[in-house]
């Protein structure tokens, strides 16, 4: 366990970085114009973090106790497809619905 006092000052420290990261953004560059190809490349920001967080939940899911399924891999697909396809509304409605029956019919 962490002493008290580590704690708060870790927490202390980490309110501050979070702070400095923030306005970084929104009080130094809230009132400008940003360049071009700023613009460009955060656009792809959103791109790049979806699949950095999906990633772990497909291949060591905690649900199973961290070894893959066949079932989610198959739902992921759909979702995948579903939203290369139509929208992120059918997407979503595409990889729960495939999770479920999937679920429903081999677990």
């Amino acid at each position: 366990m962490i002493d008290a006092g580590d704690f708060w000052l870790l927490t202390g420290l980490m309110a501050v970085g979070t702070f400095a990261i923030r306005f970084s953004f929104l009080g130094l560059l809230g009132g400008r114009e940003l360049p071009g190809w700023l613009l460009l490349h955060l656009k792809y920001v959103g791109a790049a973090v979806f699949p950095a967080l999906i990633l772990p939940l497909l291949a060591w899911p905690a649900a199973t106790g961290g070894e893959t399924d066949p079932i989610r891999l198959v739902a992921a697909l759909a979702a995948f497809l579903a939203g290369m396809r139509l929208s992120v509304i059918w997407a979503i409605v595409a990889g729960m619905g495939t999770l479920y029956l999937l679920q429903v019919l081999f677990a």
